[in-house]
């Protein structure tokens, strides 16, 4: 099987999914921090529905099974681990309600045929959402609630024989850390040299390489931004400026049609913004080509 997601000049061309399945209809919102419009059963078909879109993008989906496991945020596929050309790299989760889930992207990987090339152990955790590819051969991770710093001294120990550098950035307080806050939930590429970004949160030091690098960086709307809890930055590039993100947020959609992106929606009210974890958060890229 061809893998590798880190060069995203490259269109979508396979991906993990898990529906929310019986595992998020028993979550209870209080345990895994949901909100007050989550609702499993609709939450179900507005996943089936962006996974809908993603496959008529042409990407083919591996569906992880979904089982009563009571592991509810393993729907957000992208968090537990990574693909690059080389293979995937198994993270540690800083959530410890989830701390099952990498043992289940290992498994799976494996029954893909997908190899492994290194794993985080011990007290060394990072969240796939903290990261993301500033090229091909350069990953931002951002530390704070999610990823520590051990996690990422190991992170760079896997991926430095691959000459894959890895820059870290501080990220904000915030809302705290009982809520999700990850470097993604701040940056969303839309391609390999365009983001959407809410600069308010987003560390200087990043703004700063990624103009240097000559990225296009959009602001995000403010008041669309607090309003969704963040969820309006969280777009998932199917392709380079051809972008999936919830609905209900119009000046941010607004924002990137005006820059060249095409943009499709889908409801996420009880998924997405209950859940806190938008298409990027539900997606695992393996393969872009």
């Amino acid at each position: 099987m061809r893998f590798g997601a880190e060069d995203r000049s490259k269109p979508l061309a396979a991906v993990i999914m898990r529906a929310p399945g019986p595992a998020m209809a028993k979550a209870r919102p209080q345990d895994w921090h949901y909100g007050t419009g989550f609702d499993p059963a609709r939450a179900e078909i507005q996943h089936a529905e962006l996974a809908r879109i993603v496959t008529a993008s042409g990407a083919k989906v591996h569906w992880m099974p979904s089982a009563d496991d009571g592991l509810s945020d393993a729907v957000f596929v992208q968090d537990p681990s990574f693909v690059t050309r080389h293979g995937a790299v198994i993270l540690n989760m800083g959530k410890a309600l989830r701390r099952a889930e990498p043992d289940m992207h290992a498994a799976f990987y494996d029954s893909i045929g997908v190899p492994v090339i290194g794993r985080l152990t011990d007290d060394a955790t990072v969240e796939s959402g903290d990261c993301f590819w500033l090229d091909p051969q350069t990953l931002a991770v951002g530390r704070g609630v999610r990823t520590n710093q051990a996690g990422i001294a190991a992170l760079s120990d896997i991926l430095r024989p691959y000459a894959i550098n890895v820059q870290a950035y501080d990220l904000p307080y915030w809302t705290g850390p009982a809520a999700c806050l990850h470097l993604m939930s701040l940056v969303s590429p839309l391609g390999p040299d365009i983001a959407l970004i809410h600069a308010p949160l987003l560390p200087y030091a990043l703004w700063s390489e990624m103009r240097a690098r000559g990225w296009t960086l959009l602001h995000a709307p403010e008041d669309e931004f607090m309003a969704s809890n963040g969820l309006s930055l969280n777009v998932l590039a199917l392709r380079p400026r051809d972008v999936v993100m919830v609905d209900g947020f119009p000046q941010t959609r607004a924002l990137m049609e005006n820059a060249g992106c095409t943009v499709q929606v889908f409801d996420g009210d009880a998924l997405c913004i209950a859940c806190e974890g938008g298409p990027t958060c539900l997606t695992r890229p393996v393969l872009r080509a």
